[in-house]
């Protein structure tokens, strides 16, 4: 190991990189600790009680909406443009054109993402001043504007964070600013099982039952992110010219969770809306009607499976082009073994999509109650293990693994992973 992480050093450009993405991380680490101006920060820590939803979104801020810093927003308001691009580019033609044009395509498609980005994140600013106003020193209209303007700028710069890290860093940025968030929030979580400890709410049992289910929801979780069914390809063997071309055989592989964490977010904020607009409602059937919904009582913890399990469907099927995926088989003289070219290549490939995709379902909804199922097994409230968090680390920590990797490799014949 020692040996490995010595190839790594040795790498100026890469132990470059590794240095840059820190120094983000410490900017970014920064700024959340600087708050918006004329918020009382007292009052909004007050707001996040354990095992609330507010809680959970505190979680990808690194901390920052607890203490409203003018990183409260995080990256959200970029995610969730980038999911709109992505869908929106499935029916507006202008869209899938510049997909398929290849780099100068791609660029414009970013700065439209750019641009949705800033409107979202003003008006996700908007909401969050009005919705939290009894934190305000100095409610009113000025107060308010200058929170949304101060929040939104705050997003924007976090844009351009992540943006830096993906060009002259190690891994994307976008992912990698919300794994430091997640990471950071570690030392907070053990701090508060050392409190139950020393109020005697828990026993040394619950702690080793809470580690050895986090130890063994890790690696269940690698697995399945790594896990794939690897469809059999078989080329013809054709001739240009001189040159013959094909002969061999391949593989597609198709990923058991090919959607992500998208899902998981696509739930959580349906979810949130009768909560939200009921915060604006002063009417009792509509307030009973959002307690059902309370982050962790049963109905929303049915529902939020159930829209998990549709959207992990829904995303696929809009993301992965079976269609497209056939006929390319087909130009190029492919065909899997025992399955004719053309239409019925398609239908083999839906029906197997749509079985791993059943379980890839399941387990996101799995994961993503995951918390409710661990705080009432081991009695440890407010510490948010699994679900998206544990996803995403996971799924972060992998994927710049294997970019390190394959640095590594390219200079030296073994890597650091064996």
């Amino acid at each position: 190991m020692l040996s490995a992480l010595a190839n790594i050093l040795k790498i100026t450009e890469l132990r470059q990189k590794i240095v840059f993405t820190l120094i983000m991380f410490a900017v970014f680490r920064l700024g959340t600790h600087i708050p918006a101006p004329g918020v009382n920060p007292a009052v909004i820590e007050q707001m996040f009680t354990s095992g609330n939803l507010l809680g959970l979104m505190d979680l990808f801020s690194g901390g920052a909406l607890s203490k409203f810093s003018i990183f409260a927003m995080s990256i959200t308001p970029y995610i969730n443009a980038s999911i709109i691009m992505q869908l929106l580019t499935v029916v507006v033609p202008t869209l899938e054109q510049w997909s398929k044009e290849g780099e100068e395509g791609r660029k414009r498609i970013t700065q439209v993402t750019r641009y949705l980005t800033v409107v979202l994140a003003f008006v996700q600013a908007i909401g969050m001043a009005i919705g939290l106003k009894q934190a305000i020193l100095n409610p009113g209209v000025a107060s308010i504007l200058i929170i949304a303007i101060t929040l939104t700028a705050g997003t924007t710069f976090l844009m351009w964070v992540g943006e830096q890290i993906t060009a002259y860093g190690v891994g994307n940025g976008i992912s990698l600013i919300i794994f430091a968030g997640i990471v950071a929030a570690l030392p907070k979580s053990l701090g508060t099982i050392y409190k139950y400890l020393q109020a005697g709410t828990i026993s040394y049992f619950n702690v080793a039952l809470f580690l050895v289910i986090a130890l063994f929801m890790v690696v269940f979780v690698i697995a399945i992110q790594q896990g794939q069914r690897r469809i059999p390809v078989s080329y013809a063997k054709r001739v240009v010219g001189r040159k013959t071309y094909g002969g061999q055989s391949t593989h597609i592989p198709l990923k058991v969770n090919q959607a992500g964490v998208i899902p998981i977010i696509f739930a959580s904020s349906v979810l949130m809306f009768p909560v939200t607009i009921a915060q604006f409602i002063e009417v009792p059937w509509v307030k009973t009607i959002a307690g059902y919904f309370a982050w962790g009582t049963p109905v929303q913890t049915a529902c939020y499976a159930l829209l998990i399990i549709f959207f992990t469907y829904f995303y696929t099927a809009v993301t992965v082009k079976i269609s497209d995926m056939a006929e390319n088989l087909k130009k190029y003289g492919g065909f899997i073994p025992g399955i004719r070219p053309g239409k019925p290549t398609a239908e083999y490939l839906d029906r197997v999509m749509t079985r791993i995709t059943l379980a890839g379902a399941f387990f996101l909804a799995f994961i993503a109650i995951l918390p409710n199922v661990v705080a009432g097994a081991t009695g440890i409230q407010g510490v948010y293990f699994g679900g998206t968090a544990l996803l995403i680390v996971v799924g972060v920590a992998l994927d710049t693994m294997k970019q390190i990797e394959a640095m590594v490799v390219m200079r030296h014949y073994q890597g650091f992973m064996k």
